[in-house]
């Protein structure tokens, strides 16, 4: 196995950090980096002899995550979110990779809202490019939506896939509508043009295409949150975005 070094960013990750961290045992290097958690997930996380845990500042997602990068030991980084579980299969797929510096590698994941997996919303066919050589491949500095700068690199789909428990409630959806749509509004104020016209048709949209286009009414309950969630937050990083070219 060519070493691999598995890095995760948290805060408050305490439903899924144990689980994350137990799929992981096979990996000789898990760099946690924690920003400012009080629930018990520095705790957690102290308790395994594989984990390596910072504690430090959040600067936005891309350059926070390509700080937790720089931490780790090998070259070849895992990056994975604390509300990720890795399986069986995926794990041994890739201790067997003849791993190529050239090529970066997506893992399909499956998306839960509780219980459910949710095959609708565009949430379905969800491939996250997330085994890379470090030396070859950064990410970008967007602080939200970040995705990595190949630099020429090529990508290759992997066959198994990992469980992402995104969200159990509306509350979730709504705090993380918060967060992101304010990150959204504060890195692009002064570059980019909003007004509530263009909040209010995009929001529409959003609901249009997750709800009808992409079968969002074949979930029920499920369906109906995730598409009025997502509307909300396309409303609101453009009004937030219009708020902030206004001071």
């Amino acid at each position: 196995m060519i070493p691999v070094s598995v890095v995760i960013i948290v805060k408050n990750g305490i439903e899924h950090i144990e689980a994350c961290l137990k799929s992981l045992a096979l990996f000789d290097e898990i760099v946690v980096y924690d920003n400012g958690s009080v629930d018990g997930t520095v705790e957690v996380c102290q308790k395994f002899k594989n984990v390596t845990l910072v504690e430090g500042e959040f600067f936005g997602f891309g350059p926070t995550k390509n700080h937790a990068v720089s931490l780790a030991k090998h070259k070849w980084v895992f990056s994975l979110d604390s509300d990720e579980i890795v399986t069986e299969a995926l794990v041994e797929e890739i201790r067997s990779l003849s791993l190529d510096e050239e090529k970066v590698y997506a893992v399909k994941r499956d998306n839960y809202y509780g219980k459910r997996v949710i095959r609708c919303c565009g949430w379905e066919n969800d491939y996250v490019l997330r085994l890379f050589c470090k030396e070859k491949v950064q990410f970008n500095h967007k602080q939200v939506h970040e995705g990595l700068v190949l630099n020429g690199a090529g990508t290759e789909k992997l066959q198994h896939s990992l469980k992402h428990f995104s969200f159990k409630s509306a509350e979730e959806l709504i705090h993380k509508m918060q967060q992101y749509s304010t990150l959204y509004a504060l890195e692009n104020k002064g570059r980019k043009k909003s007004s509530s016209l263009k909040a209010f048709g995009r929001a529409l949209f959003s609901f249009v295409k997750n709800y009808i286009f992409q079968k969002g009414f074949l979930y029920g309950y499920e369906g109906l949150i995730i598409s009025v969630s997502n509307a909300n937050g396309v409303f609101y990083k453009y009004i937030k975005l219009l708020e902030e070219n206004r001071k």
